[in-house]
């Protein structure tokens, strides 16, 4: 082949792959991607597969040139801390921890392997990073700070009478006590009062909303990972006493809870795997913002509203993105 029909055939090539796809010889490497999380439940799972999901989008598929870790630390951060340390001393080519605890364990394990966080309400005050513009260093991520304000609004509109509202969470968890606080602040604007049950483990969290029966109209759950994976043993209080659960996020619906506007934590997890696929192809995490969760839906469960004592208005039915529980 001549020269000329050489650097022709390479032209055809670069515009058959794009301009944002990754060198032919980069791809063909096998990659490794560890990712942690927490404590297993529904969001955080869908959040993971959406990751993988990605990556196979991004031509990194497992079992070809791709390799996937996973490890829950079950809800313990003295297992966060050591599956940190564990994936660290391994060199993976980027540790993508789920949640904020598993995220600030990653971050104090390692200050060189690339870290991709997400499912992370609030990156500054958890000290993942100092600007969400500007992350530097070896991390970047997502944050999925919760529409707090609209989660009010909503509560509100199927529960008019309430007055006050219990919130169930771990203080122990710096992204559900940011969010407790954008709870008081968006109650105070509405006129209504917070009455706080702490759960500091899974299996504190029924004697925690049985504490708030008879002092709230209604009771909000965060993004808080101690009581999520201990949800049914909430809903099951929130039926027996006739008091409404919400939850913060919207897989929680389909396990009982009443409404939520939330994200889809599966887009989620797609959104961080474009980025973690970018870090894969070359680019530097510290130079890549932080990102914020897109679109948020609307779910409802009329049959486990009606088993907590409350009926779903017309309005708020006709609006939702998916109806569950039916």
């Amino acid at each position: 082949m001549s020269f000329t029909r050489l650097l022709c055939a390479a032209a055809a090539l670069a515009a058959f792959v794009g301009p944002f796809a990754a060198p032919v010889e980069a791809l063909a490497q096998s990659k490794t991607v560890a990712i942690t999380a927490i404590v297993q439940h529904p969001a955080l799972d869908a959040t993971r597969d959406g990751v993988v999901e990605a990556l196979k989008d991004a031509g990194f598929v497992q079992g070809q040139n791709l390799k996937v870790e996973y490890q829950s630390a079950q809800g313990n951060p003295a297992t966060a801390a050591q599956i940190a340390r564990q994936f660290a001393g391994s060199r993976p080519d980027v540790i993508v921890p789920i949640s904020t605890p598993s995220a600030q364990a990653v971050a104090a394990a390692t200050r060189d392997i690339p870290v991709v966080f997400t499912a992370v309400t609030d990156p500054i005050s958890a000290q993942m990073v100092k600007s969400m513009d500007k992350p530097g260093a070896n991390i970047t991520g997502l944050s999925d700070m919760a529409p707090v304000a609209e989660h009010v609004a909503l509560i509100r509109e199927i529960v008019p009478q309430a007055k006050r509202i219990g919130v169930l969470y771990n203080p122990g968890e710096p992204n559900s006590v940011v969010l407790v606080k954008a709870l008081k602040d968006e109650a105070a604007k509405a006129g209504l009062s917070v009455v706080e049950a702490s759960v500091p483990k899974s299996s504190d969290a029924q004697p925690a909303v049985r504490s708030l029966v008879g002092k709230a109209d209604a009771v909000y759950i965060p993004l808080d990972n101690t009581v999520v994976s201990a949800l049914e043993s909430v809903i099951a209080v929130g039926q027996q006493a006739k008091l409404p659960i919400f939850s913060a996020d919207t897989d929680s619906v389909a396990r009982g809870t009443v409404a939520s506007i939330g994200f889809d934590y599966f887009q989620v997890g797609k959104q961080t795997g474009a980025i973690v696929a970018r870090v894969l192809k070359g680019e530097k995490p510290g130079d890549l913002p932080v990102e914020l969760a897109r679109g948020t839906d609307l779910f409802v469960n009329p049959k486990s509203a009606a088993a907590m004592g409350v009926t779903l208005p017309d309005a708020v039915v006709k609006r939702a993105t998916k109806v569950v529980g039916q």
